[in-house]
């Protein structure tokens, strides 16, 4: 089952933001991404889309500018049942939409799972081709230095 063309990707809303959290910390629970306290949610709230249907949440994802000319897909995220169905595409495609849209020339993800970002013109790089990542928040992470995940970029023009 496909998501219908009617489900979109929009900004997500304060009552958005528990799912948002919920959902996030299930994959990362698995090891799949990292964990997000609901600070950390609300705080960043602007940068998140999520796709719904009805009241229920589906799937999230966030667009997070580092500086002027880098910004980074995080946090996708979509509910197990809805899996394979476009949502995270809805998701990204909306991401990447509001990048271009901001004049953001190079946008990129930290992901376990490449294949999904390459359909979207993602690359596989060092993680060291992104400092600002690295020195500002990966020296935070409690994975860091030994990030297992494939950092990818993808120029915007």
């Amino acid at each position: 089952m496909k998501v219908g063309k009617d489900l979109k990707a929009e900004k997500a809303s304060v009552a958005d933001a528990p799912k948002i959290h919920e959902m996030v910390n299930h994959y990362a629970d698995k090891g799949e991404m990292l964990h997000r306290p609901i600070t950390d949610i609300y705080e960043n709230l602007r940068d998140y889309f999520v796709v719904r249907d009805g009241g229920d949440v589906l799937g999230c994802g966030a667009l997070h500018i580092l500086w002027s000319d880098l910004a980074e897909v995080k946090s996708v995220a979509v509910s197990e049942e809805r899996q394979s169905q476009g949502v995270g595409s809805k998701i990204v495609e909306a991401c990447l939409k509001e990048a271009k849209a901001l004049g953001i020339p190079l946008v990129f993800c930290l992901t376990y799972r490449p294949g999904f970002f390459e359909r979207f013109g993602f690359q596989t790089v060092d993680i060291m081709t992104l400092p600002r990542k690295v020195f500002g928040e990966c020296a935070r992470c409690p994975k860091f230095p030994d990030c297992d995940e494939i950092a990818m970029i993808r120029h915007m023009d």
